[in-house]
């Protein structure tokens, strides 16, 4: 019963919803519970239907250009909900660490190919900063 008054409560204050089922990138890393503290980005591309593969291939090849630090956290790409979605999760130990990272790589070769071939596939890209929270594995 109190459950289903709380149902009852969350539904006058939920205004929309959004579900997906996401799949791991068989390349990436598998998402570990991590020492902190963290802050987490949370990159998201919509892509063109139909480039789901091509986008995995370069990401296969490019993704050892991020891993020196262990900031790669996971790559997801949708199953069910809105198709042709895909999520990076990055870790950093602050914003300022975030734009070293993100510049040492483009000073890698062949960093600039992977951003060549796959940003013709991007229909739109989200950028979130998260912080975890205490009960989280990944701090």
């Amino acid at each position: 019963q109190e459950y289903l008054e709380f149902r009852k409560e969350r539904s006058r204050m939920l205004l929309s919803r959004r579900n997906q089922l996401l799949l791991e990138f068989s390349f990436w890393n598998e998402p570990l519970p991590r020492q902190g503290p963290n802050i987490y980005e949370l990159r998201t591309y919509k892509l063109k239907p139909g480039t789901m593969i091509e986008w995995g291939n370069n990401w296969a090849r490019a993704i050892k250009y991020r891993q020196e630090n262990q900031e790669a956290v996971g790559g997801f790409f949708s199953q069910i909900g809105e198709l042709y979605v895909v999520h990076h999760l990055w870790a950093y130990k602050d914003l300022q660490s975030r734009e070293e990272t993100r510049n040492a790589a483009w000073r890698k070769r062949g960093w600039d190919e992977n951003v060549y071939y796959t940003v013709p596939l991007i229909r739109t890209m989200e950028s979130r900063i998260m912080i975890p929270l205490k009960i989280s594995p990944l701090q």
